[in-house]
This record gives C-alpha cells, sequence and structure tokens, in this order.
C-alpha cells in the first residue's frame, strides 16, 4: 500500500501550530469557548428556563447556573431529546445518543452527542490525536496501512423513535464517520457493530489477519483479548510478526499502567504509545509528548471546563474554577459545558493539572470510583500505580480486578479487599497481598497513616478470581463490550459482593 503519510503531514500539523497558540492564552481561548456555547444555549428550552438569554459572559454564566447540574437534573430533559423532541438541551433535533455506565441510581447514563459534538469535539479530537502523533514521531508511516478501531455496538432497551441510535460511543463514531475513513481502518461497519461479542471476537480476528494494520485504537484491557487471540490464531510469539508494520497504540477509557507489562510481552520495541481522554462527554486530552505521560487540554474543541476541588465534589455548591485559575499539582473533579448540550456537568472523573500552561492532566479517578470508608482517600491512581510495582516485583501479570471496603466489626478491624483475575498469578497469593498493601502505603500518605501499627486499618486481603470471572458479570448486567469498565474502587460493597457469587461458580 502507498504511504500517504509525507502526504498528509503539513496538513496536520496545522494543527500544533494552532495548539501552541493557546500557550499564554488559556484565559482568553476558554472565555471564547463559552460565548459560542452560550450562543446555542439561549436557543434552547433549557437556556430560556435557566435564563441563558441574559448570559453572555463568564459571570452572567455563573449567575444563571449558580452550581454544578448533576445527571439526575438532566435526565428528564435528556429522555425528551432521545424521542425526537427539539430545541431542548442543544438547537435542533439530536438522534445519536452515548450510552454510558449506570449512576448511583442504577439507570443506564445517555449522553447527548449532538452533530457539533461529533465536529468540533469527537471527531476533531481524533485529527488532534494523530496530528500530535506525527509532531512525535517524523519517522511515522502511520498511513501506510490500516487503523485497527475496536468499538462498541448499539442497545436496544429503549423504544426509540425512527432514526435515534443509543449505544456506545465508538458505535457512534464508527457509524456517523466519514466513508471516506472506512477505506483504511478495519474492521468493517458490520463487523465493528456487532453486539454479541462471543461472535464479535472471532470475527474481529479474520477480519483483521492478514491486513497491514500500523495502528490500533481502544481501550487496554479489551484490546489486550484481542491481540493474544490473533496471536494464537496465526501461532505467532508477538503481534509484530503477524502486523509487521504496527506501530502505535492510542489508547483510552482505564489506565493502560496494569497491562503495560503484558503489551510488552506480547509487541516488538518499537511498539509506541499515546494516551488520550475521549469520554462520552467529549475528547478532552491528548498525550503530547513521548517522555511526559500527562494529556494536554484540547482548549479550542467545544468544551468549556472548569474545576472543583475533590475535596469539595460532593458539596452542594462547591467553589467552581475556570480553567485560568487552577493551581498545578493539585487535584480536581471535573466539570464540562459542551456543544453536546450539557450545562455545568460534573463527568465523574477527577484530574490532576500538570502544567498550568500550556494546560496539562493527567487523570487521578473518579469521583465516585474511589475508597474513603476510613479516611485513607484511596484513589485509582494510587492503586494502578501500586499493582504495577507489585506485579514487576513479582512477575505476575493482571487481567482485571477490583476493590472495596470490609467494615470493622466488634472482633476486627475494617479492611479493604481486592478481587483479582491473574492472567500470570504470583507464586503467592499472601506475597502478593503483602506487597500491595506496602505499596500503597508507598503512593499514598493517608493511606499510610490509616496503617500505621494496625491501628485503624489491617493488611487488605486479596481474593484470586477465576479465570472469566469479571466477563461473566459484566455479561450478567448487560455491559459486555468493548468500552464498558469494571469499577476499579468502590465506596460501598457494590459491585465486589456480586461478582464474589460469579467467583463461586464454575
Amino acid at each position: 500500500m502507498i504511504d500517504f503519510t509525507p502526504l498528509v503531514r503539513p496538513w496536520f500539523l496545522r494543527r500544533i501550530r494552532e495548539a501552541e497558540s493557546w500557550r499564554g492564552h488559556v484565559e482568553k481561548v476558554q472565555r471564547k469557548q463559552l460565548i459560542t456555547l452560550l450562543s446555542y444555549g439561549r436557543r434552547t428550552l433549557w437556556g430560556v428556563e435557566k435564563g441563558l438569554e441574559d448570559a453572555w459572559d463568564y459571570d452572567d454564566f455563573r449567575k444563571a447556573l449558580p452550581a454544578p447540574i448533576p445527571y439526575s437534573a438532566l435526565r428528564p430533559w435528556i429522555m425528551k431529546m432521545i424521542q425526537g423532541e427539539k430545541n431542548i438541551l442543544w438547537p435542533g433535533v439530536t438522534v445519536n445518543f452515548a450510552q454510558s455506565s449506570g449512576t448511583s441510581d442504577g439507570k443506564s447514563k445517555y449522553i447527548p452527542v449532538t452533530r457539533e459534538s461529533f465536529r468540533f469535539s469527537h471527531y476533531q479530537g481524533g485529527r488532534d490525536v494523530v496530528a500530535h502523533y506525527l509532531n512525535l514521531y517524523p519517522d511515522s508511516r502511520i498511513f501506510s496501512g490500516k487503523s485497527f478501531i475496536l468499538g462498541g455496538s448499539f442497545a436496544n432497551e429503549l423504544t426509540l423513535p425512527p432514526g435515534v441510535k443509543v449505544g456506545d460511543l465508538s458505535a457512534n463514531l464508527i457509524d456517523n464517520i466519514n466513508p471516506i475513513a472506512n477505506t483504511v481502518r478495519v474492521p468493517s461497519k458490520e463487523i465493528a457493530l456487532m453486539k454479541d461479542w462471543m461472535q464479535k471476537l472471532p470475527a474481529l480476528v479474520e477480519a483483521s489477519l492478514h491486513e497491514n494494520v500500523t495502528n490500533i485504537s481502544g481501550v487496554p484491557s479489551w484490546f489486550l483479548t484481542v491481540l493474544k487471540e490473533v496471536i494464537k490464531k496465526t501461532g505467532a510469539k508477538t503481534i509484530h510478526e503477524v502486523w509487521p508494520n504496527l506501530e502505535v497504540f492510542f489508547h483510552g477509557g482505564i489506565s493502560m499502567t496494569p497491562y503495560r507489562e503484558q503489551y510488552s510481552h506480547i509487541t516488538s520495541s518499537k511498539m509506541r504509545y499515546i494516551e488520550t481522554y475521549n469520554a462520552s462527554e467529549g475528547f478532552f486530552a491528548v498525550q503530547n509528548s513521548i517522555d511526559d505521560p500527562s494529556m494536554l487540554l484540547l482548549l479550542d474543541g467545544g468544551t468549556f471546563y472548569e474545576f472543583i476541588p475533590v475535596e469539595q465534589a460532593d458539596d452542594e455548591y462547591p467553589e467552581i474554577l475556570p480553567a485560568w485559575k487552577v493551581e498545578e499539582g493539585e487535584v480536581y473533579a471535573l466539570v464540562i459545558t459542551s456543544c453536546n448540550g450539557l450545562w455545568r456537568f460534573p463527568i465523574g472523573d477527577t484530574v490532576r493539572i500538570e502544567s498550568v500552561d500550556p494546560l496539562k492532566i493527567t487523570i487521578a479517578g473518579r469521583t465516585k470510583n474511589y475508597i474513603n470508608a476510613f479516611g485513607e482517600e484511596l484513589m485509582v491512581q494510587n492503586a494502578e500505580a501500586a499493582l504495577a510495582k507489585v506485579c514487576h516485583r513479582l512477575d505476575c501479570e493482571i487481567a482485571n480486578y477490583t476493590a472495596a471496603p470490609v467494615y470493622a466489626s466488634d472482633h476486627s478491624r475494617g479492611r479493604h479487599e481486592w478481587l483479582i483475575e491473574f492472567e500470570k498469578p504470583p507464586r503467592s497469593i499472601n506475597e502478593f497481598a503483602e506487597l500491595l498493601d506496602k505499596a500503597l502505603q508507598d503512593e499514598n500518605s493517608d493511606y499510610e497513616a490509616k496503617r500505621s501499627h494496625g491501628i485503624f486499618l489491617d493488611r487488605l486481603t486479596v481474593i484470586e478470581g477465576r479465570r472469566g470471572v469479571f466477563q461473566s458479570w459484566l455479561a450478567s448486567t448487560g455491559k459486555l463490550g468493548g468500552q464498558r469498565k469494571v469499577p476499579r474502587l468502590s465506596n460501598t460493597r457494590h459491585p465486589m459482593d456480586e461478582i464474589l457469587i460469579f467467583n463461586k461458580q464454575q
């Protein structure tokens, strides 16, 4: 196949110059985004009710919407949009919706994917990823072959008007992608949107076996399964024996840290990794440095960003800071106002500010995906780093995990309980638990304080999960798919107790 990379590189690199122009102008760029979004909001029923007709700048915006808008408040409006009503949260009729994981009330969450969010957020974010990759690696031949994009499917849990589609974000993106792009990607749309993963997995393998794949995009845990099946099918030792021109994995959705070691075993040393922050709510950030894992926040991608200090994330009226007032090193809950019709919406992610100009972040975890049952404030970021250290030391590999608190009783102190499905188990589960407990103390001073001398917390315990237990549980919830995630940390016993029941089954 002809290498088109030199031909398209100049077009992509223009975007790099635009991103560089943000330096020193975070406030200017973000205020411009908000003014544009407000011009749309004034034309909606939501905007009229909330007083956005009189909102012309950031101060007006804050007065009209003095507090974050939780999903529970938006759900009735979004359900009207799904039924085909127009000018609700965004002008016009919206026909695409991304189905996200359940909210605290157990219902699925539906995120509008408007025409503008396709154009200015998700697809523009995808182009930004390629632009920054080409800027980092001048030797790239990424357009000499095809992209392997791993995605989900559309749902059928709702009665929908004609033309309206609800499903994984990736399904919406694949379904609406420019037809030209389909000529340089695998698998076909028909295979990519298959619902049944028991049929989809072998179809993905067959569709990609004989293609010249140069780049892959998806969630690390699910793509690992696909790559191992491709290797197994061909009898190869590494994926580069199958796809010798594979050069980069654009990954996101969950942390790559626990899977990095496993990928090193099935790829060659030339494999490159670029992290992206592409959520159902928008495409927010991309890694733009080889040696720095933090991601550049995309300031002109149809999203206005605000930040709540993490300790105030559950407050009714927290302090809300615009992008130009955050502080380096601090962790915040992310709040967005975006071209998908979400207004001052806390998306549930926490981010750490690594640099204020340029504005760069790392994902710290979820506002509801942490353990703080005993004042330890254990975040996913801590867990991922600790697991990676222990796995490296004991030469073991993790396929999936979840953790939850065990509360104190009359005869015992509280502790953390971990359910871990190993790809390659350690020689001793007890040794693994001992080292993990120490690693968590190294990563998190609050956990270390609570564990000091065993006064407040006992050492954590680890239960070894049977092979496939997490997939079995996900399938039982109707959430088995390329973008569905296992909750890593929970402040309650849900879903740990449910998964433990599956762990006892053969």
